[in-house]
């Protein structure tokens, strides 16, 4: 690979059916990783005699529960990696950036905007007379109290930013690159992985829909144009930690509704958010070019010394 191989070209010059082989093996392997880990708790839960769940099944409690699916989506994190590494035969940290590692850096910084974003659109969209159209607050909406919304918290700053990241790296990652083999323009890729993305999110309203297509085709542009998965990393964890959080406070870790189910009024705010961070994001990627800190543009070289064949992905919670 050249000193100026783009982000959607880091496959390359992997075969065609090592993409393919690939992608089955990611499919196969996390689903099975993720059935396993299911079946395993769900028997302890029988043999400590647990009651029930929503889903009929023997539960430890409806936060062990979304604790396990968020761990069996990131069961497909270290499945990624070891597919590009021993399928495509390539370093598998590039699938990270095209610096062939995480750049921690620009991911702090990253986080920093992503959190401004997230949390102003939570503000807005907290207030029932903000959005025509949105469903007003709960008014039975309360506290649930210090003892749950800690050990909520905890568990939660655990699993969903790894899990975020795994959702990132099967799509703006490896679905990306992947096309992107066979393609000069980076656009069919985008366009590609943001429909996976938002189908594997179900199917709920159309504005849920639109908006997870857009949160992919955006990000999916700013990981090309900054070399890097690490804005997408970013925005998806602090969207869902966020989230997460707040339901934790209110006790609604059950609820079962996505950004596939959103209605009009909060998917357009969202909308606008997410184009505000990618012009945010790609501004300060300039700044940070000019003035020679650490590259983030997809001109940057990619090690291929022995060095940076070994994945180096460091996720910060």
């Amino acid at each position: 690979m050249s000193a100026m191989t783009s982000y959607h070209h880091l496959a390359r010059p992997a075969a065609w059916w090592r993409t393919l082989l690939g992608t089955l093996f990611i499919v196969v392997t996390g689903t099975v990783l993720g059935i396993g880990g299911f079946l395993v708790v769900t028997l302890a839960a029988a043999i400590a005699g647990r009651p029930e769940g929503a889903d009929g099944y023997p539960s430890f409690g409806p936060l062990i529960d979304l604790a396990m699916l968020f761990l069996a989506i990131a069961a497909f994190l270290p499945v990624t990696l070891l597919a590009a590494r021993w399928i495509q035969r390539r370093p598998a940290g590039t699938l990270s950036s095209v610096a062939g590692r995480l750049r921690v850096q620009w991911l702090l910084i990253c986080l920093g905007v992503a959190a401004v974003g997230v949390l102003l659109v939570a503000v807005i969209t907290s207030l029932p007379t903000s959005l025509p159209g949105a469903e007003p607050v709960a008014a039975e909406a309360s506290f649930a109290g210090w003892g749950p919304f800690l050990t909520g918290l905890v568990v939660l700053v655990a699993v969903v930013p790894i899990q975020a990241a795994a959702e990132e790296y099967v799509t703006r990652g490896w679905l990306l690159q992947g096309i992107g083999t066979w393609l000069r323009s980076p656009w069919v890729p985008i366009l590609a992985q943001a429909v996976v993305f938002a189908a594997l999110h179900g199917w709920g309203t159309p504005w849920g829909f639109a908006d997870l297509l857009v949160f992919g085709v955006v990000l999916g542009w700013v990981t090309v144009r900054t070399g890097g998965l690490e804005a997408a990393i970013a925005l998806h964890v602090c969207n869902n930690l966020i989230g997460s959080v707040v339901a934790a406070a209110h006790g609604e870790l059950t609820v079962d509704e996505t950004a596939a189910d959103l209605g009009w009024a909060m998917a357009a705010t969202d909308i606008v958010m997410i184009l505000g961070y990618a012009v945010v994001v790609l501004w300060l990627a300039r700044r940070r070019e000019a003035a020679g800190a650490e590259p983030v543009a997809t001109t940057e070289a990619v090690a291929t010394t022995e060095a940076a064949a070994e994945p180096a992905v460091a996720l910060r919670p």
